[in-house]
């Protein structure tokens, strides 16, 4: 036994229980991929096996200090790559002796790792790291960087449990290459949390956490699928024959009061006919009444049992309705130009981030999509174009215009809020408390996350309140930049997401992606959900078509993918 958690719960701040009563056994050398719908606490689990976060009761044992990779980077920013590795202390004892300080403590310190600081120059390098400093911030880092050093960290102290938490995010499709063939040949207990299908068709084991139970599926995820499918189809066949029963009660019922009714006429127009005493009649009738309760109350016995089992099946079988949405369109005309750089490069060094200058022009109604191995430049080239940096080198010439950057932490929330508050803020149009409500709904917000805060949201909850903020509001910026849109989303919410219906086609997006996330099939889904009539045709695109979709998509100048 390598890792055991009995009887664990988690409660928030504001008293919202998280998960309860959860136990998981994972032995040695195991490996398991934790899934999960967003807001079900798989991160926060991890936190907890890790040790960083304390439980509201239960406790969690483990062989050994688990090696955590996090989902977020956030909070390692004021640290150097020595720090993140957790052998900044090591080092400096080192050098402290190599320079002559030959103290215990320095020595009880370095604890003889005398090729700690080659071994990690070593373990970045492995990763195309090897530009890396170990006293570098970690602040001038680019997201999939960051990923890398503290993957790297994993060759550095060979751990024996692992715990990652959407390693993919941010990676390069090289680096993605690289944590497939490390997950495969590797020999340490795994605990992954992840959307990256590939990855998980990796693992031989599925556990999927709910709010109270973790249940563990023996087989990849494709076969955790096709287990979850057989059940939702049961369920689902379950639902439909109770509905019918419930159908039928009801008619039952109707034709059995009807038919007693008729009875009861043709009793009293007899009893008068024979002449029986007005008495003896009223006896009858009460009899007769007493008869028709006791049938009534037969019936709705019977249907308030139907009833609440539809009910409890409901609340089984997930909620898969697809995202409404309702945005406005954009005011500027097609093809209007909005920005011209021109020979343009940057440099956080006297170096240049490019080899050659860049030269870009973005018109209204185009679909860009940016592209790059980590710390290729990304980001700072979107920065470029909306004039949040300044080019080193050539000039950039913008017009009038609006844009909404959703950047890869969700910024434009504010964690203080919770989810209805932010909902309020965006409520320019003052829609109603009951509109509000609807809409949280449409975006799977039930009622009793209303009052949760933003700050306990996962990263997929966070992106569908932003999209959800964005309806409300229902003022589009000209110019839509997502940054790894699909990050931390869970594999339904990508599913929705890439399905929205109701995009108006002047509607400008600037979609950058820093990784392969946004792969040849997402761009298709996401082109289609733009509504981009580009055949005139209302077949769905299949997968089958992307490539000669792209290819036409390019061919008139709606898509432009770039590589930098």
């Amino acid at each position: 036994m390598c890792i055991s958690v009995h009887q664990l719960c988690y409660v928030h701040a504001d008293k919202e229980p998280l998960f309860q009563n959860i136990n998981l056994i994972v032995n040695t050398g195991q490996r398991l991929a934790l899934v999960g719908n967003n807001g079900t606490g798989k991160s926060t689990l991890l936190r907890i096996i890790e040790g960083n976060l304390k439980p509201s009761s239960g406790e969690v044992v483990c062989s050994s200090r688990p090696y955590y990779i996090p989902q977020h980077f956030g909070q390692f920013d004021n640290l150097t790559v020595a720090e993140a590795l957790r052998v900044d202390d090591r080092i400096k004892a080192l050098h402290a002796i190599l320079e002559g300080d030959a103290s215990a403590e320095n020595f009880t310190c370095l604890n003889d790792d005398w090729n700690v600081e080659e071994r990690c120059l070593s373990a970045l390098a492995s990763w195309n790291l090897e530009h890396l400093q170990l006293s570098q911030p970690m602040c001038s880092l680019s997201g999939g960087e960051k990923t890398k050093v503290f993957l790297s960290g994993i060759l550095v102290h060979a751990p024996e449990i692992i715990l990652m938490d959407e390693p993919t995010n941010h990676l390069d499709v090289s680096g993605r290459e690289k944590l497939y063939e490390m997950i495969r040949s590797g020999r340490s207990t795994l605990l992954i949390v992840s959307h990256d299908r590939t990855l998980l068709n990796l693992l031989p084991c599925i556990c999927e956490l709910e709010k109270s139970e973790v249940t563990l599926y023996g087989g990849n995820y494709e076969f955790y699928k096709e287990q979850k499918e057989l059940a939702l189809t049961a369920l689902q066949n379950q639902l439909s024959e109770k509905e019918k029963e419930l159908r039928l009660a009801r008619k039952t019922a109707r034709e059995v009061m009807e038919r007693k009714n008729k009875s009861n006429v043709r009793s009293d127009k007899s009893s008068f006919k024979k002449g029986i005493s007005r008495m003896a009649v009223n006896t009858l009738k009460d009899k007769a009444e007493k008869s028709t309760v006791r049938l009534n109350d037969v019936h709705e016995e019977k249907m308030a049992s139907l009833q609440s089992s539809i009910a409890s099946l409901q609340d089984v079988i997930p909620d898969l309705r697809a995202l409404q949405t309702n945005f406005n369109s954009s005011d500027l005309h097609t093809g209007k130009i909005l920005i011209t750089a021109d020979q343009i490069n940057f440099g956080y060094t006297s170096s240049c981030l490019w080899k050659s200058p860049l030269n870009i022009q973005v018109r209204s109604g185009d679909r860009i999509h940016i592209t790059g191995n980590n710390g290729s430049g990304k980001t700072t080239l979107v920065k470029l174009l909306l004039g949040e940096l300044k080019p080193a080198a050539g000039t950039i010439t913008r017009a009038d215009f609006s844009y909404l950057y959703i950047d890869q932490e969700c910024s434009v929330l504010d964690p203080g809020l919770t989810v209805f508050e932010q909902t309020e803020r965006f409520n320019a149009s003052h829609l109603a408390e009951h509109e509000l409500k609807s809409i949280l709904n449409r975006c799977l917000f039930p009622y009793e996350t209303w009052d949760k805060p933003c700050f306990c949201l996962s990263g997929g909850e966070k992106i569908r309140l932003l999209f959800c903020c964005l309806m409300i509001g229902n003022n589009a910026p000209d110019v839509f930049i997502l940054d790894e849109l699909t990050n931390n989303l869970d594999i339904q919410s990508v599913e929705i997401i890439t399905a929205f219906k109701k995009m108006p086609k002047s509607f400008l997006f600037l979609i950058c992606v820093l990784c392969s996330t946004f792969n040849n099939r997402t761009a298709c889904h996401f082109i289609y959900f733009c509504r981009i009539r580009l055949f005139r045709s209302r077949k769905r695109i299949h997968y089958r078509k992307q490539h000669t979709l792209l290819n036409y998509m390019r061919r008139i100048k709606l898509w432009q993918s770039c590589s930098i």
